[in-house]
């Protein structure tokens, strides 16, 4: 097991831990370099740099983003691996496997489908695919830590009673860490983090509904922010670049960061690492 593989462990076994979400190496090294203790890449906000929409990356286009996010820090990285950019098991765990080869710390499997009608895969289906992972990052040998996603609450079923149903199975099958992305309240919060105790909970916050130590509270182990941190940038793009060919104006282009500024931060920071991580 490798030494970042190692330390990944290490943060999930107490404490509360922040892992922010990059989207390019740039974003990855500045997240290092302010003193964050892992990373995990966001599929929307690699898409949104492809000039597409969230779910319309290939495999091989992640794998090959997994390998440069990984190369630009020295610190964990957890994978955003979607559904495993397959539905049958079987086809699932060949694509991990792929994954555990990037030199990624972690990844996480989650159950939509992408289907507005049957937003969720089955859950007899679902629970192989979890194990399925477990078998290939297993067969890996790597020590690369599952997370299992169960994603109701953002695909328009927020049934608790069904997520929590899922989540639990996901462990039995074999995942690490559980996640169940757009649960906010203190109420659902500890229900998931008691229902799968003591595994681990990843909390997903987008806004500013919760604070770290609140969620420490609850007991929720590790937050991520998602594509949030895509969506500030963005906010900030859209605004000035809007305004510009709206108005013919450029005020918020004078509320940037100074050129100087952004210029010595990535100046200030070290080379990327050389260890010959794949």
């Amino acid at each position: 097991m490798t030494e970042s593989r190692r330390v990944f462990r290490e943060l999930h076994q107490a404490g509360c831990f922040v892992i922010p979400n990059p989207w390019d190496a740039g974003s990855a090294r500045v997240l290092a370099q302010l003193g964050f203790k892992a990373l995990a890449t966001t599929s929307s906000g690699l898409a949104w740099t492809l000039g597409r929409s969230d779910n319309h990356v290939s495999l091989e286009e992640t794998l090959e983003h997994l390998r440069r996010i990984v190369r630009s820090v020295e610190i964990p990285v957890n994978a955003d691996f979607e559904g495993g950019f397959a539905t049958a098991p079987a086809e699932v765990a060949a694509n991990v496997l792929a994954a555990t080869a990037t030199g990624v710390a972690g990844l996480s499997i989650e159950d939509s489908t992408g289907d507005t009608a049957r937003p969720l895969f089955d859950f007899d289906l679902s629970v192989e695919r979890i194990r399925a992972a477990r078998r290939a990052i297993d067969a890996s040998g790597t020590g690369v830590l599952l997370t299992g996603r169960s994603e109701g609450f953002i695909v328009g079923r927020p049934d608790l009673h069904e997520t929590i149903r899922r989540l639990t199975a996901y462990a039995e099958a074999g995942a690490e860490c559980l996640y169940a992305p757009g649960i906010r309240t203190g109420a659902e919060i500890t229900a998931v983090v008691q229902a799968v105790a003591p595994r681990p909970v990843n909390v997903l916050v987008g806004s500013d509904f919760a604070t770290v130590a609140a969620l420490a509270e609850l007991g929720v182990r590790r937050i991520s922010v998602g594509g949030a941190l895509a969506r500030t940038a963005w906010t900030g793009f859209l605004a000035a670049a809007r305004e510009i060919a709206a108005e013919g104006t450029f005020t918020g282009l004078a509320r940037a960061t100074p050129f100087d500024e952004i210029n010595e931060l990535f100046g200030r920071l070290p080379p990327p690492p050389s260890t010959g991580r794949p």
